[in-house]
């Protein structure tokens, strides 16, 4: 377990920069290991590990599943749609139960923020965060961090461009705490409708101080002379009406191409935490060229995650 940390990781905010900064180490490690032999370790042998997704993922379950089982761990998936959810039992009752049956950690994610910190004050397994609502999603930015590092080398005083859907995303959010406390300079660019209704005049509300967090009217003056590149998801299963006029309105104002790519730095990469709107908020061109580190963040989620269960279970059997 991390020096100073809880038993749970609910968010990226309870992390250091020191602690952020073993855990990309580890997971390094981890990811050199596995391209280097079949690995497979027995760190977590005798540890159970429930996911338990009440919202539909492909990257975030399947990793923590590879993850889990990379090391040794027993590790049962968990779906709401065939689980006693859609009998209405609720989210304290399904995690009690599981908890009951001797599970030692349970991976959650939610479509109600702050889910994963209930449940944590009700069980005794370690609770991981895999995304609740808009509110925070700390495994895919600390996967971020490590893959952005990777890309150009020293965060302190970078530039990233945060591109999109600001308000629903709890990437954002994450993302916005952990390349801070890294040092990074955040531009973001967003329709007003598509920030949070305090972040108009300054994002306080994530206790970032204002000089480190500009808000821009376009993508382009956020993207100017940036060091790389966020473009985010268009979250519109979770929007209300009216917040956008038209997606190809979207398109053109917001999306990312590359003319607007051309005004940051040569070479900044551009990332994206997935699943794509291509051509949508990013060109097909762009996120399957030469800048594109997406696929970079997908193998990297698997050896973060390893990373994470590892300093969070290891010490539970």
């Amino acid at each position: 377990m991390l020096v100073g940390s809880s038993k749970h990781l609910l968010d990226v905010d309870s992390l250091s920069s020191d602690q952020i900064r073993d855990l990309v180490e580890n997971a390094r490690e981890f990811r050199t290991l596995r391209a280097a032999t079949q690995f497979k370790s027995d760190i977590l042998r005798g540890i159970s590990i429930y996911t338990l997704f009440f919202e539909d993922s492909t990257r975030t379950r399947v990793s923590f599943e590879h993850a889990g089982k990379a090391l040794g761990a027993d590790v049962i998936n968990i779906s709401a749609s065939t689980s006693s959810v859609n009998k209405g039992e609720s989210l304290l009752n399904t995690s009690v139960t599981l908890d009951s049956m001797g599970v030692d950690a349970l991976v959650i994610r939610h479509p109600h923020s702050g889910a994963p910190h209930f449940v944590a004050q009700h069980v005794n397994a370690t609770v991981i965060n895999a995304g609740d609502g808009a509110h925070a999603h700390p495994t895919q930015a600390l996967l971020d961090v490590m893959t952005l590092e990777e890309a150009i080398g020293n965060l302190h005083g970078a530039k990233l461009a945060l591109i999109g859907d600001i308000r629903y995303s709890r990437v954002a959010r994450s993302d916005i705490i952990a390349f801070r406390k890294m040092g990074v300079e955040i531009a973001i660019a967003a329709p007003a409708t598509l920030l949070p209704n305090d972040w108009t005049h300054g994002v306080n509300s994530l206790g970032v101080a204002n000089s480190d967090v500009t808000v821009h009217g376009s993508v382009e003056d956020a993207v100017r002379d940036a060091d790389a590149i966020m473009c985010l998801r268009l979250q519109l299963e979770r929007q209300s009406a009216g917040l956008l006029p038209d997606v190809n309105e979207y398109s053109r104002v917001w999306g990312m191409n590359s003319q607007r790519l051309a005004l940051a730095k040569p070479d900044a990469p551009v990332m994206h935490p997935g699943p794509m709107n291509e051509g949508l908020e990013i060109s097909t061109d762009i996120a399957h060229g030469g800048r594109s580190v997406i696929t970079d963040q997908v193998q990297n989620g698997v050896a973060m995650r390893m990373a994470v269960l590892e300093h969070f279970c290891a010490t539970l059997g």
